[in-house]
């Protein structure tokens, strides 16, 4: 049987290694991959559609799907899931100590439709803070003129400016032109230890911990998209990755628990998967599939269109290949 050759975009992550090197092989499928990061993959993937099976923000895929011209259908592989409340940069000579003190201040973002943004207004939503109340300056982070990948059309209670032309974020928090920032990454200035810059919630593992007791809420930043036009020409094709990129995480996960070496670079991992089983009450926190995730996905999908992204409320049903939504059992 002939495999079928497909260029595979993805992040670097433990869970996608075995993708890449081999161990965790795709049914019929003779994969090219590519390890990039999330913004080049986007950029690439929204712009020019250039990967048959790409990672894909799940925002900017809601903006394509809510505009009817998505080239890509989801698969419920959450590449990148994340707590955001480490997201939100603020300088500290504002007076600002509570998210409620945001009201009124200039916030820069680098793009309105990144997931990670739209998880962070929905997270001041829930302090009372609407993102109309917000003045948002956009620009690049360390390059200025950075656009938005996919045009979109905001509310019009929206305040969202340009920042002047040359500028970027990072200069203007330091100078102290804008009073905060939001986003996945931190700026060089917060990184460098600058004086007056710091994160809002000092910690922000007590804080995400306590939103998920109350909420159940782990976010979904990212998921897997194959090219429709591939999906419809082999309707196996997204079981296929499914299964593989389950069984990429299920080698990941195991990889972690074995901590007679860690596997990662970093200390007290046997202690940090003991907070995030003991906070999950022993269930998996990161998992792939519709079920189990349905009131994430329902959730972001309400802050998306309240925050101008989808021109009209998308549905759950609408998200994903029509083979994603149940599974076999033994």
């Amino acid at each position: 049987m002939t495999r079928l050759t497909l260029s595979i975009a993805m992040g670097d992550y433990d869970r996608t290694r075995p993708i890449h090197d081999g161990r965790a092989p795709i049914d019929g499928v003779e994969p090219v991959t590519m390890l990039l990061s999330p913004e080049e993959m986007f950029f690439r993937a929204f712009r020019h559609q250039p990967f048959d099976v790409s990672e894909l923000s799940l925002s900017s895929y809601c903006v394509k799907l809510a505009q009817g011209d998505c080239p890509y259908v989801g698969i419920p592989v959450f590449l990148s899931r994340a707590f955001r409340h480490s997201s939100i940069y603020i300088r500290t000579d504002r007076g600002i100590e509570a998210p409620q003190d945001l009201r009124g201040k200039r916030i820069g973002l680098a793009e309105w439709q990144l997931t990670a943004n739209v998880w962070v207004r929905g997270i001041l939503e829930g302090y009372g803070v609407a993102p109309s109340e917000i003045d948002w300056v956009r620009g690049g982070m360390h390059k200025p003129g950075r656009p938005e990948k996919i045009p979109v059309a905001l509310p019009d209670d929206i305040t969202l400016s340009p920042a002047p032309e040359g500028a970027t974020l990072d200069e203007m928090l330091r100078a102290g032109e804008i009073d905060g920032y939001i986003g996945p990454r931190s700026l060089r200035c917060f990184d460098e230890g600058h004086p007056k810059v710091r994160r809002l919630f000092s910690d922000g593992v007590a804080a995400a911990s306590e939103h998920y007791r109350r909420t159940g809420i782990f976010p979904i930043m990212h998921l897997l998209g194959i090219r429709r036009d591939l999906a419809d020409c082999h309707p196996w094709l997204a079981g296929a990755l499914f299964k593989s990129f389950e069984r990429a995480r299920s080698m990941a996960c195991e990889a972690l628990s074995d901590t007679s070496a860690t596997k990662v670079t970093m200390p007290f991992v046997e202690d940090i998967l003991e907070t995030g089983r003991t906070l999950a009450g022993g269930a998996e926190l990161w998992t792939y599939g519709v079920p189990g995730n349905e009131m994430v996905l329902e959730t972001f999908l309400d802050l998306h269109h309240r925050q101008g992204l989808s021109p009209r409320r998308l549905s759950l049903g609408e998200l994903f290949h029509p083979s994603a939504y149940e599974s076999f059992s033994l």
